[in-house]
């Protein structure tokens, strides 16, 4: 066998699970374990890593338009303690440093869930590039369990934007996720996104498929 049929064989494997899975969970979404990150804006990034910087691609995320780029910063807690975080693209209108609950512990910052932009009363936190430092008076949050969804899949599984749902997991350590937050536009690519800890108590992977129950 050439390496074209290994490729084609390959292929027609992945297709043929993917089906199998399709047709035994018919509302299964896929799920994004999300680590630890900070998004920033235009005058944050010139502070943080120089004036005028843009911030460098380093690859693709799942939802359209939205990339990890290579940047770090040092996220400083009121414990003194520090912790590295990726910077995501592209800019943003505020900033935002979404965390894990082992992180707040760390850092020594209230566990607040939020949705995303969601930031008043927020904690706040110090960030330090390698051109800069500033201090976020607010912005600190764990995001709350969501799933994107584009109109044409929100009329399939039958929820709308702003609607609360549960997600069932399978394997080892199957289970039921209460209070996720339904997000609904046309930009949107269909996605179950969670945090590391909420993903290593279920033993989840990325890409996995659980299920919606409304």
């Amino acid at each position: 066998m050439n390496i074209n049929e290994n490729v084609i064989e390959y292929v027609a494997s992945l297709i043929a699970d993917m089906a199998s899975e399709l047709e035994s969970n018919p509302y299964g979404v896929p799920a994004g374990i999300s680590a630890h990150h900070v998004h920033l804006t235009k005058e944050a990034v010139s502070v943080l890593f120089g004036q005028g910087y843009r911030l460098t691609f380093l690859k693709k995320l799942s939802q359209p338009g939205q990339f990890a780029a290579q940047e770090q910063v040092q996220v400083v807690g009121p414990s003194g303690k520090t912790v590295k975080m990726r910077v995501l693209g592209p800019e943003r209108s505020v900033c935002q440093v979404e965390i894990s609950s082992s992180d707040s512990r760390v850092l020594g910052v209230a566990p607040i869930v939020r949705a995303s932009g969601d930031l008043k009363g927020t904690p706040g936190i110090r960030l330090v590039g390698p051109a800069g430092a500033l201090f976020l008076d607010e912005g600190v949050i764990i995001a709350e369990r969501h799933v994107h969804m584009t109109p044409a899949d929100a009329r399939w599984f039958g929820v709308s934007n702003g609607q609360q749902v549960s997600i069932a997991v399978g394997g080892p350590k199957a289970g039921i996720m209460e209070q996720v937050a339904v997000r609904v536009d046309e930009s949107y690519s269909l996605e179950f996104h969670i945090d590391t800890d909420d993903a290593n108590a279920f033993l989840m992977k990325q890409g996995q498929f659980v299920g919606l129950l409304r």
